[in-house]
């Protein structure tokens, strides 16, 4: 079976760090379904309107090559120890597929256009399925979660700027949603698990504009942001 893009998903984020280790982490963030020409009808989201969430089928375009593997080692489980691939969600994976529940934001038919909330997709990333969420088959929120049960992720506790004069006015540039989607991303704690150099800088690209930041303890400040 050969499969094609649908759809390609456009995002504030452009490259791997700082994406939500999961969809549904950045609540505030946003991003748009934007269908290729041969779906790009009206009809094809007929009925879209009446969910809140849904399901995108996609694929991790950023990673080169084919996996050799078939253990990872999940960033949750301090990136020590070894899990079977198909016990994680690892973007390392035999076929290379995705799967993430967004909640939609805007149904827009005559544009066939979608805006999404919570996504964990950077710009670009093809879509190849769209399904909508159904709350009675979906969810079991008794299920058990393997070792993601005994093993909690540590989020940061607040995210603080200390920018020049400038910067400070770049930051300002930002919409209130998007300031609030940057600090939900940079709370998530996107370093891996064995960095602690609280020298160390960190960058995420967001809208054209590179925003450099420390992490020290539980707090995180951004101390840069530039025009790219």
């Amino acid at each position: 079976m050969e499969i094609e893009p649908i759809a390609y998903f456009r995002s504030p984020l452009s490259g791997k760090f700082g994406l939500p280790r999961q969809a549904g982490l950045a609540s505030e963030l946003e991003g748009y379904v934007e269908f290729c020409p041969r779906f790009r009808r009206e009809e094809a989201l007929r009925g879209l309107e009446g969910f809140d969430y849904l399901w995108l089928i996609w694929g991790f375009h950023l990673n080169a090559g084919s996996p050799s593997q078939l253990t990872v080692r999940p960033p949750r489980l301090g990136g020590n120890k070894k899990i079977g691939v198909f016990a994680s969600r690892s973007p390392f994976r035999p076929n290379g597929l995705g799967l993430s529940s967004v909640r939609i934001e805007e149904v827009a038919p005559e544009r066939a256009l979608l805006r999404v909330s919570g996504a964990d997709l950077a710009d670009g990333t093809p879509i190849y399925d769209i399904k909508p969420y159904v709350a009675y088959a979906d969810a079991h929120p008794e299920a058990r979660s393997g070792f993601v049960d005994s093993s909690t992720w540590e989020s940061l506790e607040s995210v603080e700027t200390s920018l020049c004069p400038s910067e400070a006015k770049l930051w300002d540039c930002f919409s209130e949603k998007d300031r609030a989607a940057i600090k939900e991303l940079i709370l998530q704690d996107p370093r891996p698990a064995y960095h602690s150099d609280s020298t160390r800088e960190y960058h995420i690209v967001y809208k054209d504009k590179d925003l450099s930041f420390r992490i020290q303890g539980s707090k995180a400040t951004i101390i840069s942001i530039k025009a790219i």
